[in-house]
C-alpha cells in the first residue's frame, strides 16, 4: 500500500510536522505525532515555562509510546512528564510516572537510570514530608551508584545533595555535612559551580550553628 507522503498536521500546543503513519488496532491506517517529536517538543514547551503545555505534550508522549509498546522510550516519556507534572506541583502523578519508569528499567537491567529514577522519586518523598520513604529511595539510589564502576558524577552529586537536606530537615547537622562535603567533590569534578557554592554554603551553616 502507497502511503501519502508530506501530509502535515496540528496538534497540541500548535504542534507542527513530526507525524507518521501507523497501523491502529482493527487495522487501521491512521496519522499519529511521532513520540520523539512530542518530547522535544514538551521539554522546549517546559523550558520556556509553558507548563500546561508542556504536560499536554508528553502525555500525549506517553500514550503514543505505550501504543508503540517502545518501553526505553515510554521510559523516558515518563520520566519527562513526571518532570512536568511535577512543576505543577501535581506530586502524586509526577511519583506514578516515575514509579512506572523504574520498573521499566528494572526489567531491562539498566541500572544507572534506575537510579536516576530513584533519586527524583526520592527527591518528591523528601518535598511530602514523606521522610522514612524518602530516606530508603535515596539509600537506594546511592547503593546503585556506588556499586556501578562509573557513576556519572553529577548524579550521583545529586542524589547525595537531596539526602543532605533530608538529613538536615531532620536535624541530624553532623551526617547532612558529610553529605555535603561528598557531594562538593562530585560537583567540583563535574564543574558545576552552582553546586559547589551551594555545598559550601550549606556547610558552613551547619558548621556555623
Amino acid at each position: 500500500m502507497r502511503l501519502p507522503w508530506g501530509l502535515r498536521g496540528q496538534g497540541p500546543g500548535g504542534l507542527r510536522g513530526g507525524m507518521v503513519w501507523s497501523w491502529r488496532p482493527h487495522g487501521t491506517l491512521s496519522l499519529m505525532f511521532d513520540p520523539e517529536t512530542l518530547l522535544a517538543r514538551g521539554r522546549e514547551a517546559r523550558g520556556e515555562n509553558r507548563l500546561d503545555e508542556a504536560r499536554d505534550l508528553l502525555a500525549q508522549a506517553v500514550a503514543e509510546c505505550r501504543f508503540m509498546k517502545d518501553p526505553p522510550l515510554l521510559a523516558r516519556a515518563l520520566k519527562a512528564l513526571g518532570q512536568a507534572e511535577r512543576d505543577l506541583k501535581h506530586t502524586s502523578t509526577a511519583l506514578q510516572c516515575y514509579r512506572e519508569a523504574v520498573a521499566i528499567y528494572r526489567d531491562r537491567g539498566d541500572k544507572l537510570a534506575k537510579a536516576h529514577g530513584i533519586r527524583h522519586i526520592a527527591d518528591i518523598l523528601r518535598e511530602q514530608k514523606s521522610g522514612a520513604e524518602a530516606e530508603k529511595a535515596y539509600d537506594k539510589a546511592l547503593a546503585i551508584y556506588r556499586a556501578h564502576p562509573a557513576p556519572p558524577p553529577l548524579d550521583l552529586a545529586n542524589t547525595l545533595r537531596g539526602f543532605a537536606l533530608l538529613k538536615d530537615g531532620a536535624g541530624d547537622g553532623e551526617e547532612a555535612v558529610l553529605l555535603w562535603r561528598q557531594a562538593l567533590d562530585l560537583y567540583s569534578l563535574a564543574g558545576v559551580q552552582a553546586g559547589v557554592a551551594e555545598c559550601q554554603s550549606n556547610i558552613a551553616f551547619l558548621l556555623g550553628r
